[in-house]
């Protein structure tokens, strides 16, 4: 499958979740990533489950490092080594990008920062995501804090909205404080590359962990900048929407969102229930959400008496709804096997193959996509530095010299 980015040169020196979701997204397109991978352990995601069960040694690698790692090459590279370090440079002077997520400073100690880098090649597209940022756009008092997906989630002020009324602030539970900055560096990277069409000139770009979370929190600022109240925890409901939220099944749970006047009179049409379309206190969004909690009682008691499946029938395609579905009831959705959404992929060392979601961008000429697995540790190396005109002497030294893998 052909990628719109095809032709585009991507040095990935990433580790984690955070900047490999960012390089998988220009994988899946078709750039040419290039996984720049430590000696004998490589990225320590490598190591973390799931695994095929006829594999106990975690190697030489999970179902979570496949997922995101696929349509890549790896090289590994001894990055403290003098040689390494010319070998990353020497990469960077043809490369389009780089992207790094070590903490503010590594690279410099590595003696392999923007800077130096920009020197060899100003067209490079140099990005970063750290936890708090990068001083060169911003100090933070927290620069130097290490950060995961959910301290991001705390700080950012995604968990003082997210949990039970009167509970605990709750983290949300895919790693979304690694993925939300993921995707806004992959917009970030395509910004400056469109700037370096235009101008010739490459240019430095990070993004806080912090940040992008506080960023995709919506409504949290405004509500306190206008009215200065600080918002609290939500349950499922919506502060300013209603009926907007998750109800009972008798099998499970659904989501409705009928905030807007016309779904909610089909609601209370198919609830039986017309006397509440003139009943006054529910006549607009506004009035539902003051009278928030009887609207919530009366739509539960109706809900629970069906199941997810019939609730579908009756709902389905005539207001906002949708089941809340598990794993499995993914896998056998209609949906989810129209759209190619999931993408069998064989993993080393057992005959079964294994499932990864594919791309949710399509596009109609250059549909990219899950094209092959994950790369085993330094499976590429010989290839890619043979592309930069290393002869199979020099690489051989190099690995006898234990610079590379």
């Amino acid at each position: 499958m052909s990628g719109a980015l095809e032709g585009l040169k991507i040095l990935d020196m990433t580790r984690a979740l955070s900047g490999p979701f960012c390089t998988m997204l220009f994988a899946d397109q078709g750039a040419n990533v290039m996984k720049v991978e430590a000696l004998i352990t490589g990225d320590g995601t490598r190591t973390t489950p799931p695994f095929p069960p006829e594999i106990t040694n975690r190697r030489p690698f999970g179902g979570y490092f496949q997922s995101v790692n696929r349509n890549k090459r790896s090289i590994a590279i001894d990055l403290k080594h003098p040689e390494g370090k010319a070998l990353i440079r020497n990469m960077a002077k043809e490369a389009d990008v780089l992207v790094e997520n070590f903490r503010a400073g590594v690279m410099e100690s590595l003696d392999l920062s923007y800077e130096s880098l920009a020197e060899l090649n100003p067209k490079l597209v140099y990005a970063t995501i750290r936890g708090f940022g990068d001083p060169r756009t911003g100090e933070s008092p927290y620069a130097n804090w290490p950060a995961y997906d959910v301290i991001a989630q705390a700080m950012g002020g995604l968990m003082s909205i997210t949990g039970p009324i009167d509970g605990v602030p709750t983290k949300v539970g895919p790693g979304i404080g690694d993925m939300i900055p993921a995707a806004l560096t992959a917009f970030g990277i395509m910004a400056a590359l469109h700037e370096v069409n235009k101008t010739g000139q490459g240019q430095f770009l990070d993004v806080a962990m912090y940040d992008a979370v506080l960023a995709f929190c919506e409504r949290i600022v405004p509500q306190y900048s206008y009215t200065g109240e600080i918002p609290g925890l939500e349950g499922n409901a919506h502060p300013q929407l209603c009926p907007f939220g998750i109800f009972p099944a008798s099998d499970g749970f659904v989501a409705i969102a009928c905030p807007g006047d016309n779904f909610w009179v089909i609601l209370c049409t198919e609830m039986n229930r017309k006397d509440l379309i003139a009943d006054e206190r529910f006549s607009s969004n506004y009035r539902r959400v003051q009278n928030m909690h009887v609207i919530v009682s009366i739509i539960n008691d109706w809900t629970q008496q069906f199941s997810k499946q019939e609730l579908s029938k009756k709902l389905g395609s005539r207001i906002p709804f949708g089941p809340v579905q598990n794993a499995q009831e993914i896998f056998e959705d209609a949906h989810v096997v129209a759209r190619n959404m999931l993408v069998p992929l064989e993993h080393p060392g057992v005959d079964e193959k294994y499932f990864v979601t594919n791309t949710p961008i399509k596009m109609t000429k250059t549909p990219g996509g899950v094209r092959h697995r994950a790369p085993l540790l330094g499976e590429h190396t010989d290839e890619i530095l043979k592309e930069y005109g290393l002869t199979q002497e020099q690489i051989a030294d190099l690995r006898d010299k234990n610079i590379i893998q």
